[in-house]
């Protein structure tokens, strides 16, 4: 195959920094919000919180945002609980098949909706879905959906290949593909004919351990050909742009990123199926600022351009009403898919997580250890 000339990744980085300013010039807050002055700390993935809305925001209310990145949620777990009962953090990015975990531990107070005047600006399917309420509360506000998806360079690698998972574990593409390993055990076991989200096995843990056995020594197999196992998604963005992989499994968000500012990128959800998933802000049990966490939440949800902006800068599916109608064609492109493929997707779920992770988390270190 004629390879294409190296993608500019100077050029590339630079466009990236400007799609998050895209959408600079609406009045986000409509100068809604009093001055109250003090600060908000904030744990969230890269983009979560445009930056042209962080700065209106502040300079609106005279709260300083600080915010801090985090890459992985048990890593946010393992902080936040070993920071109880004083927290530093006032607000945090749970996704929602994870609330049981940090709920159980007492690390998240209850949000209390009355207090979030856009609340309504969600859309129902997200805020009023089964799991975005436990044991009878609100523990976050959906803000993006994303899932698990296989990318790949479109000079390389073609639609019909990207259709089946085997793709990513062939001999083909030794040395070129690039995977978060906790995430793919929940694949390869789907793949396997197993439920991934190990629900159904709740009453056999027996069952449970050697469905992750297996999908455990499948990883262990395939080791050789893998080029990385990676964390984040600014991570395989730059594994793709600087053209050390030519596809891997990733979040549709890093993905749409790249597609979004040119990049030949294609995205899938493979014929075996794969995950959905539902990012929320939380607030911290304890939060030192939950007055200022609560002014920052209720602004994020003031409007869908805000969510447009969001899903510009990160990729992900906005959860709010009519955001799409804020994203031009590419960008709208960029966060659908065919219906065949949709009808693919499960969404990841929480009832049996003491037991899936009990069992994954121990897995994955194997894995990197082999």
């Amino acid at each position: 195959m004629t390879r294409r000339p190296i993608f500019n990744r100077r050029r590339f980085l630079g466009t990236a920094a400007l799609g998050g300013a895209a959408l600079a010039s609406p009045a986000y807050l409509r100068r809604a919000y009093a001055q109250s002055g003090g600060e908000v700390n904030i744990w969230t993935y890269n983009n979560f919180v445009p930056e042209d809305f962080q700065k209106q925001f502040q300079d609106e209310t005279g709260i300083k945002v600080n915010v801090r990145l985090v890459d992985d949620q048990g890593k946010q777990f393992n902080l936040l609980a070993a920071e109880q009962p004083n927290p530093t953090v006032d607000i945090m990015t749970v996704a929602g098949h994870r609330f049981l975990q940090f709920v159980d531990s007492d690390l998240l107070a209850p949000l209390d909706t009355d207090r979030l005047t856009n609340w309504g600006n969600i859309n129902p399917t997200f805020s009023e879905s089964d799991w975005a309420t436990v044991r009878g509360n609100k523990w976050g506000a959906p803000i993006l959906s994303g899932m698990e998806v296989l990318s790949y360079n479109t000079d390389y690698v073609s639609a019909e290949e990207a259709q089946t998972w085997d793709t990513l574990f062939s001999e083909q593409y030794s040395g070129q593909t690039a995977y978060i390993i906790q995430d793919m055990m929940s694949i390869v076991m789907l793949m396997m004919g197993y439920d991934g989200n190990m629900v159904e096995y709740l009453d056999d843990p027996d069952t449970a351990a050697r469905i992750v056995e297996e999908a455990k020594q499948f990883l262990i197999e395939k080791k050789p050909l893998v080029r990385k196992y990676y964390d984040s998604g600014a991570e395989v963005q730059q594994m793709f742009v600087n053209q050390d992989i030519v596809l891997g499994h990733s979040w549709n968000g890093p993905a749409a990123a790249l597609i979004t500012d040119g990049f030949p990128l294609g995205m899938a959800i493979p014929q075996e199926g794969s995950y959905g998933f539902v990012y929320t802000f939380n607030i911290a049990n304890n939060a030192p600022n939950m007055d200022n966490a609560y002014t920052f939440i209720d602004a994020v949800l003031a409007s869908p351009e805000i969510g447009a902006a969001m899903t510009r800068a990160s990729g992900f599916i906005s959860t709010y009403k009519d955001a799409s109608q804020h994203l031009n064609d590419l960008e709208r492109k960029a966060t659908s898919f065919p219906d065949e493929q949709l009808a693919n997707l499960q969404f990841f779920r929480a009832e049996a997580n003491e037991l899936k992770y009990g069992l994954v988390d121990p897995a994955v270190e194997a894995i990197k250890a082999a």
